[in-house]
């Protein structure tokens, strides 16, 4: 990752969870709080650190995939900070609109942003989607006539099964014919945890983000009606080496996580 932060940051005692994200991700946009915070994470959970280089790189994989079939407007939610290995860098041409609920990220990414014309940062709240979809940004750059690239990229683990469900129904009555979503899930196996591994999920409870684990098997029953095309690990659909994840990595609990592509093909499908 090659970010250059050029955006003064305030040194504060509060962690911030975009600010972490970029420290994991190896970037310099970050504090000293954000750093502590992050180590403590990858000592209770060390494999974090792979886990989210993984997603970073399937968010940059499906980009390019989508720009080169066709999609030129990409609509990113629970996007963290937009730097620069972002959609809008790994697919320059595309209009991108990014969103996050946090004022401070969105501040942030509206300053990284400032100089890319075709780079949008709104805040949103993924429990309120039609709020998002009204907004003044989206009306004016998603062009409704063409099919759109929608990003639930390592964010619904944060939401509520209600929630996905209606984040999921109001997607597709908004979303173009031929639109997809490009997302992530995060699974574990049921009834297994460690000491280790509560405490990890302590941190986002306490940080007012609290972690909903779901089965591969729920998740593809909420995000009905869209129509999953390819779901799979996250590493297979990186075609890294079989042994990349190894049982390590897993945590004691048969931690995975699944990259997903979803399509909108009319209401008989």
């Amino acid at each position: 990752m090659t970010t250059q932060n050029t955006i003064p940051l305030p040194e504060t005692e509060i962690p911030n969870a975009a600010r972490i994200y970029d420290y994991t991700l190896e970037g310099t946009f970050n504090v000293e709080t954000d750093r502590q915070a992050a180590e403590y994470m990858f000592h209770l959970v060390p494999s974090t650190r792979k886990w989210v280089k993984l997603l970073r790189s399937f968010l940059q994989e499906v980009a390019r995939e989508l720009y080169a079939e066709g999609f030129t407007q990409f609509l990113d939610l629970g996007s963290g900070l937009p730097t620069t290995d972002h959609i809008h860098t790994v697919v320059p041409k595309a209009r991108v609109i990014y969103c996050d609920n946090d004022p401070l990220t969105v501040e942030y990414g509206q300053a990284l942003l400032k100089d890319v014309p075709n780079a949008h940062y709104i805040l949103g709240d993924l429990t309120n989607p039609a709020e998002i979809l009204d907004s003044p940004v989206v009306k004016s750059v998603i062009d409704p006539s063409q099919k759109v690239a929608i990003g639930l990229n390592a964010v619904l683990t944060h939401l509520r099964w209600n929630e996905i469900k209606s984040l999921a129904e109001t997607l597709y009555g908004w979303a173009p014919d031929g639109s997809k979503i490009y997302e992530t899930v995060e699974t574990k196996e049921i009834g297994k945890t460690t000491p280790q591994f509560q405490q990890f999920l302590a941190i986002f409870q306490q940080a007012g983000s609290p972690m909903y684990m779901m089965s591969l098997e729920e998740n593809m029953e909420v995000m009905r009606p869209w129509h999953f095309i390819r779901i799979e690990p996250v590493a297979d659909y990186l075609e890294r080496d079989r042994n990349y994840i190894t049982e390590a990595d897993r945590e004691g609990v048969g931690l995975e996580f699944y990259a997903a592509l979803l399509g909108k093909y009319g209401s008989g499908r």
